[in-house]
This record gives structure tokens, C-alpha cells and sequence, in this order.
């Protein structure tokens, strides 16, 4: 299926450098604004949107620059220390631009030639001399920074961590755009889950958009016999029938289901195209016979193929983690609708799952549907999806909030692995994280998370706490 485009981050990129040394030094201005390009065009190679402000080499100019940036309202900002430059020619910058920043101090060659080795070239390799000054004046600035320290050319452990801060302000860029809707309510009673949506609009710049189950069934009743057949026919093709299991509630996907399914999924394009969203959560307790039970209890497969086309779609009316879905798809991880399901003590694993809605982006096979008699806690009969988590590494997502109303980012790095898991109609996987699942639990819990989580492929903690920075928000890291 075709996924949304991932948004272009807006870098904000300057060099520094000595206006006294350019008199002094000829052709030095000229190495530099060279090596300052080849950052520029890896960054655009990176899929950021370059906003430079080329070599700035002055206080006054650092004031200019600062407002440039503040006008372009880049997402992130990038300062290339070039050469030595005195930090009055950077705070200014940082200050007016009012967005994390992070200082590369690349060298351009691994060792200085050092018998031959002139005062001009060892300026042109002296990108660390400043880095100290410039680090003590944000911390006594209050400005939160991050240096990233290497050689210029072929250095995979510094480029790596730009790429992962690329990524970071990509999905932040994305998030503080993203048009989230709420669909019904959240599940009554689950208290983690409640949340002020004027909270996710102060902290994360993103909107919230209140949404009504009746919508939803007029645009599924609407639907047109001929686009209801060829979504029937994409349903197919996308999930292969589940084979019948030990589960009691197990029956197989009548053309009636298929039918309800295949509305659903069109009615719920319809509500996500309508009101531009980018995300949603969804929940209906609703009145049985009624049409907007019925439309609920269909959700699962329209949810899940959107989640797979980029609009990630949160089970319970769970907001946050309608938040940490879109932010692992956003970073290219996925992010499926999960929760803690069972310890396996013996094994030493966790099984983690969900009835849906599933992110099929992170199973390397084809998931399957299968229908059930009934929902467990939840009324009506439908389409579930199955699925696992590819064999490898993996990180669970969570978004929670604290007493105070502040959200809290909680991740957790693991390795998926093989073996048997349930056969009920929901995605399910183990995974083992670095400790055992008692203490596991034990640790995760003691940070209040939200039960839900986003399950995404791949070790994305890092980049996550990039995320976190870059919203201000706290991020913990759970072992």
C-alpha cells in the first residue's frame, strides 16, 4: 500500500568562522565555505530541507542570521564550526532562532601533517577549538545543545548520529502539522488513558479534531456497491484468511463480514480524507441494532490498512498513543497498536499484543484476518487482524503524562524472537528486552505509563530522545 510522504525537516545551517582571519589568510574563507557545502549536501541527501546562512563571521552578523532563522521557522538548527569563531558570534544566533541546536565539530582530516603544517592549515582543521566556549555559553544561557564531534568524510559513527537527529526533526515537523482525530471516546474506566487534548496542542503543536460514530456510519452506508466490491477485492489481496484455531469465538470471514468490513474502511476514509487527518483513535461503546454499533464494530480492518498507509489509528479512544503510533511510523518503524499481554518465565520473554489496529509495515509476512463471534470486552462481532513482529530488534513507544499535566515519553529497546504465540484474532509477539520479564514489568510500571504502547521495528531509542529534546518534553529510557 502506498504510504504518506515523510515530511521534509527544515534545517537551519550556518558556519562560523573569524572575520580577521580572511585579510590574514587567503583562500582559508574559500576551503571552508567547501567544506561547509559538502555538510549542506549531505543533509539534503538525508532528506532535509537545507535553509543555510552560509559563513557567519561576525557578532552582527550572528544577530542577522538569527532573525533569518527565526522568520524561516526551521525545525532544527545546525552550526558547523568551520574554524575558531568567538561565541558572540553564535549565542546570538541560537537566541533569536529560539530551536535546539546542534554543533557539529567535523575536522576535515583524521591527522594534521604536523611538520608541515602551516597557520593557515591548521585553521582550516581547528573546527574543535571553539566547541568548549560555545558549550559554556549556551549552559549559562539556559540553551539546551548537543554536539556532535568526527571527521568530516567517511565517518559513520558522526553522520549516523546527524542522520538520527535528521530523523527526529523530520518526525517532530510532522507531529507539530498532524491533524489527530477522536473518534467517540476513550474505553470507560481506563483512567491512564484520559487526557486534555488542549494538553497535546500546548506541548506537541499538534490538533486535536473531535469527531461523531454517526459520520462514520452515514459515509459507510453511502458507499457505493462498486467501490464496496473493489475494497472487498483490496481486503483480499492485502490479508490471507486465518486457518481455524483452538479459539471458540473463531469463525470464518463470511461475505457479509467482508462486506461490513470493506463499508467500514470506506466510510472511515471518507471521515480521514473530509477533515485532513493524519492520525486517530477510535472507540464506541454503543447500543446494539444500532448503526453506529455496527459501524464500530467493523473498524478493525479499515483502521489497520490505513495504519499501514501512514494515518496510524489507536484502538480505546487512546490519544497519546495515537501520538506514539504516528511518531514511529513517521521515524520509518512502524508502530503497532500494543499492549503487555503475558510474562513467560521459563523463556524469559514478554508477550505483547493488541486486537488491533495492527501496522503491517513491521511483519515481514502477510497478516491475517480472522473473524470473531465476539469482541473480548467489547460489543459486537468483526474482522480481526493477526499478526507478528518480524524476527529482530524492536522498541516499544509509550506517551503518558504526570500529575501535572506534562507528557512523558517512556521507550524501551528488544529483540523480537520465534516461537508460538496466541491464534485469537490479535497481533502478538514475543519480546525480550534486557532484563527479565519480572523486573522488566516491574521498572516500566514504576514510570505510570500509559498501558498502550507503539511496537516499531528496529533500536529507535536514540532518535526518540532526539524527539523528546526537540519537543521539550522528558523521555526515559527503561532497561
Amino acid at each position: 500500500m502506498q504510504h504518506v510522504p515523510i515530511a521534509r525537516p527544515r534545517i537551519g545551517l550556518f558556519a562560523i568562522g573569524l572575520d580577521a582571519y580572511w585579510p590574514q589568510f587567503a583562500g582559508l574563507k574559500d576551503l571552508l565555505l567547501g567544506y561547509h557545502a559538502v555538510i549542506a549536501q549531505r543533509l539534503e541527501q538525508m532528506g532535509a530541507e537545507v535553509v543555510g546562512a552560509g559563513l557567519v563571521d561576525t557578532a552582527t552578523a550572528a544577530v542577522a542570521a538569527g532573525e533569518f532563522f527565526a522568520r524561516e521557522q526551521v525545525d532544527l538548527l545546525i552550526c558547523h564550526t568551520a574554524t575558531y569563531a568567538t561565541s558572540s558570534q553564535v549565542l546570538p544566533i541560537v537566541q533569536r532562532a529560539n530551536k535546539q541546536v546542534l554543533v557539529l565539530n567535523l575536522q576535515p582530516s583524521a591527522q594534521l601533517d604536523y611538520p608541515n603544517t602551516d597557520t593557515a592549515a591548521w585553521l582550516a582543521e581547528c573546527s574543535a577549538c571553539c566547541v568548549p566556549e560555545i558549550s559554556n555559553a549556551f549552559r549559562r544561557a539556559h540553551i539546551p545543545f548537543q554536539v556532535v564531534s568526527g571527521t568530516l568524510h567517511d565517518d559513520l559513527r558522526a553522520w549516523g548520529r546527524i542522520a538520527d537527529w535528521v530523523r527526529a526533526a523530520g518526525a517532530v515537523a510532522s507531529l507539530r502539522g498532524a491533524r489527530i482525530g477522536m473518534l467517540g471516546h476513550p474505553y470507560p474506566g481506563m483512567l491512564d488513558m484520559y487526557s486534555d487534548p488542549t494538553m497535546l496542542h500546548a506541548q506537541l503543536g499538534c490538533h486535536v479534531e473531535w469527531l461523531e460514530f454517526d459520520e462514520l456510519a452515514a459515509n459507510a452506508v453511502a458507499t457505493s456497491s462498486t467501490a464496496q466490491h473493489q475494497r472487498e477485492h483490496d481486503i483480499r489481496t492485502a490479508f490471507r484468511e486465518a486457518p481455524m484455531g483452538v479459539d471458540q469465538i473463531s469463525r470464518p470471514v463470511t461475505s457479509d463480514g467482508l462486506a461490513n468490513a470493506a463499508r467500514t474502511s470506506l466510510g472511515l476514509d471518507k471521515l480521514v480524507a473530509d477533515y485532513r487527518l493524519n492520525a486517530l483513535c477510535y472507540y464506541h461503546r454503543g447500543i446494539p441494532g444500532m448503526p453506529t454499533a455496527d459501524a464500530a464494530a467493523h473498524l478493525i480492518v479499515g483502521a489497520t490498512m490505513l495504519t499501514w498507509q501512514g494515518v496510524p489509528c489507536a484502538g480505546e479512544g487512546d490519544l497519546k498513543t495515537a501520538v506514539a503510533m504516528f511518531i514511529m511510523d513517521r521515524l520509518g518503524a512502524g508502530g503497532s497498536f500494543t499492549e503487555f499481554y503475558a510474562m513467560d518465565v521459563p523463556e524469559q520473554f514478554v508477550l505483547m499484543g493488541h486486537d488491533g489496529p495492527a501496522h503491517p509495515h513491521i511483519s515481514d509476512a502477510q497478516p491475517l484476518m480472522r473473524a470473531l463471534s465476539l469482541y473480548h470486552g467489547k460489543a459486537g462481532e468483526g474482522i480481526s487482524i493477526e499478526l507478528t513482529v518480524k524476527h529482530g530488534p524492536i522498541t516499544i513507544l509509550g506517551v503518558t503524562q504526570d500529575g501535572n499535566g506534562k507528557l512523558r515519553m517512556l521507550v524501551a529497546e528488544g529483540e523480537s524472537i520465534p516461537g508460538p504465540v496466541l491464534q485469537i484474532g490479535n497481533t502478538n509477539s514475543r519480546l525480550k528486552f534486557a532484563s527479565d520479564p519480572a523486573t522488566f514489568m516491574d521498572t516500566w510500571c514504576q514510570e505510570a505509563p500509559t498501558h498502550h504502547v507503539a511496537l516499531g521495528i528496529g533500536h529507535q531509542a536514540t532518535v526518540i530522545q532526539h524527539v523528546a529534546r526537540l519537543l521539550g518534553i522528558e523521555c526515559v529510557v527503561v532497561r
